[in-house]
C-alpha cells in the first residue's frame, strides 16, 4: 500500500499553486473579518489593507526566492532547519503546522456563522462537525483532486467579487444603489479618517489575519511541475490580483452605504464583536437586494471551505516535511500509492476536530478567540521567514550562488517586515487580545523543552533510548 520511497507527487500546475496561494488569502478576512476592520478605521481600512498588502507581498517575494532556489517538502522549515539550525527548523515547522490547525478551525467556525444567514435553527458544532468530515474525505484522495476543487473553490470567489465590484459599480453610477449610496460616503461620516491614524495601525491585527494564507504557495513548491518558472509567476502576480480584490471591493463597499451602519459598532476591548455576519452580504440587505445577499452568502461560504481546504493540505505537507527532518514521528512521512502522507493528514485532521468541541462550548466566542490566537501565530510564522531568508542569503552570498529569483530591497524589507510584526502583537495586547500573546512565548518554550528531549534522547545508549 505505501511507497517504499516517501514521495509527493508533481500534480499541481501553474494554475492550481496560483489559486491555492489566492484561496487562502480571500477568506473569512475579508468576507467577515472586514466587518470589524471597517468599524476600527472607518474608510481609512483602505490604508490598512494596502499596507497589510505591502508586508504580505515583502514576505512572499522571501519566500518564493528560497522556494525557487531549493523547492522541498516542508517549505522554509527545512530552509531554517538547513541554514539557520536545529530549533529554528523545528519550530518554523511546527508553528507553521499549529498556525494552519487554527486557521483552518477559525474557517470552519466562520462557515457556521454563513449557514446560520439561512438555517438559524441549525448550531455551529453541527456544520463544523459536516463539513470537517467532507474536507478531510477530500484530501485523503490524489493531491490532483485537491488542486481542481481549490482551483474551482477560488474561481468562484474571483468571480463574485469581481461581479460585486462592478454590479456594485452600476448601482452606485446608476443611481439604483438608493438614497445612502455615494461616493462622499468615503469622508461625510466622520471623515476618511474617522479614528485617526490609530485605528489604521488597529486595524492591521485582522488584516495581518486577512492575508495570512499567502505562504501556501511555498507549501505546493514540493509537489508543482517546474518550480524555478511557477513560484516566481506565482509570487508576482498573485498581489496585484489580492490588493485589487481587497482594495476595489472594499471601495465599493463603502461607497454604497456609510460605513458606520456596517457591522455592529466595535470597542476596542472586543475585537470580533462586529463579525456577525458579512459586510458583503449584509449590504445587498441594506440595498434591497436580498437575491445577491443569498448570492454572496454562498460565495463567502465557499471562500471559507476554500480556505479550509488549504489549510488540510498544507498542515499534511508541513507535518510531512517534518517527519523527513526527523522532527515528527516517521510515520508522517509516509504516502499513500495515491501520494498523499496519509497519517500527517489524518493527525493534522483530528487537531483541527477541536474546533467542533470549541463552538459546541462557546458558540458566540470561538471566532474571535481563534482569530486572536491565529495572529500571534502567524506573527511567529512571518517572523521566521523574514530571519530564515536573512540566513539563506548570507549562505548564498558566501558560496557564489546565482539566486533565480531575488526578494526586494534586502535586507531593509526583512527589518521593515520585523518591525511591523511587532507592531501587530502591540495592537493585539491594545484591543484587549493579550492572552493570544502571552501564549505565543508559552508556546515557544513549549517547543523548545521538546527540542531539548528530542535531542538528549539521541545521545542516550540505545538500550535508554528505546
Amino acid at each position: 500500500m505505501k511507497n517504499e520511497k516517501p514521495e509527493l507527487k508533481r500534480a499541481l500546475k501553474n494554475r492550481h499553486v496560483q489559486l491555492i496561494a489566492l484561496g487562502g488569502a480571500i477568506g473569512t478576512g475579508l468576507f467577515l473579518g472586514s466587518a470589524g476592520t471597517i468599524q476600527m478605521a472607518g474608510p481609512a481600512v483602505l490604508i490598512s489593507y494596502a499596507l497589510g498588502g505591502f508586508i504580505a507581498f515583502m514576505i512572499m517575494r522571501q519566500l518564493g526566492e528560497m522556494m525557487a532556489q531549493e523547492p522541498v517538502a516542508g517549505s522554509f522549515s527545512n530552509l531554517a532547519h538547513k541554514y539557520w539550525g536545529d530549533f529554528p527548523g523545528l519550530l518554523s515547522g511546527w508553528n507553521y503546522w499549529i498556525l494552519y490547525v487554527l486557521v483552518g478551525m477559525s474557517e470552519l467556525s466562520a462557515v457556521a456563522v454563513y449557514v446560520q444567514y439561512w438555517f438559524p435553527s441549525i448550531q455551529p458544532w453541527q456544520t463544523t462537525a459536516f463539513f470537517f468530515l467532507l474536507i478531510t474525505g477530500v484530501n485523503l484522495c490524489h493531491v490532483s483532486l485537491f488542486g481542481e476543487m481549490e482551483f474551482w473553490f477560488a474561481s468562484i470567489k474571483i468571480v463574485a467579487i469581481v461581479s460585486m465590484i462592478l454590479l456594485g459599480s452600476f448601482l452606485l453610477f446608476s443611481g439604483h444603489a438608493g438614497p445612502d449610496a455615494a461616493v462622499s460616503n468615503l469622508w461625510t461620516h466622520g471623515g476618511f479618517l474617522p479614528h485617526g491614524w490609530e485605528g489604521v495601525f488597529t486595524a492591521l491585527a485582522v488584516v495581518a489575519f486577512s492575508f495570512g494564507g499567502l505562504e501556501l504557495v511555498g507549501i505546493a513548491a514540493a509537489e508543482t511541475d517546474n518550480p524555478r518558472v511557477t513560484i516566481p509567476k506565482a509570487v508576482n502576480q498573485i498581489i496585484y490580483r489580492i490588493l485589487i480584490f481587497y482594495i476595489g471591493a472594499l471601495l465599493v463597499l463603502l461607497t454604497l452605504h456609510p460605513w458606520s451602519q456596517l457591522g455592529a459598532p466595535v470597542d476596542k476591548s472586543h475585537w470580533a464583536q462586529a463579525m456577525v455576519a458579512s459586510p458583503f452580504v449584509q449590504i445587498f440587505d441594506l440595498i434591497g437586494i436580498p437575491f445577491a445577499a443569498h448570492v454572496l452568502n454562498f460565495v463567502v461560504l465557499t471562500a471559507a471551505l476554500s480556505v479550509y481546504n488549504g489549510c488540510v493540505y498544507c498542515n499534511s505537507r508541513m507535518l510531512f516535511g517534518l517527519a523527513l527532518q526527523g522532527n515528527a514521528p516517521k510515520a508522517f512521512g509516509t504516502v499513500s500509492a495515491r501520494g498523499v502522507p496519509v497519517y500527517a493528514l489524518l493527525i493534522s485532521s483530528l487537531a483541527t476536530l477541536i474546533c467542533v468541541i470549541i463552538n459546541y462550548a462557546m458558540p458566540g466566542k470561538a471566532l474571535g478567540l481563534l482569530m486572536s490566537l491565529v495572529v500571534a501565530a502567524l506573527v511567529i510564522n512571518w517572523a521566521m521567514i523574514s530571519l530564515t531568508h536573512l540566513k539563506f542569503r548570507a549562505a548564498m552570498v558566501r558560496a557564489g550562488e546565482v539566486i533565480h529569483f531575488k526578494s526586494l530591497w534586502h535586507p531593509f524589507t526583512n527589518y521593515l517586515c520585523l518591525l511591523v510584526m511587532a507592531m501587530v502583537l502591540t495592537v493585539l495586547v491594545i484591543i484587549g487580545e493579550s492572552l493570544a500573546v502571552m501564549l505565543a512565548p508559552i508556546w515557544i518554550a513549549f517547543v523548545w523543552l521538546g527540542y531539548r528531549l528530542k535531542k538528549q534522547n539521541k545521545h542516550l545508549p540505545p538500550s535508554m533510548s528505546k
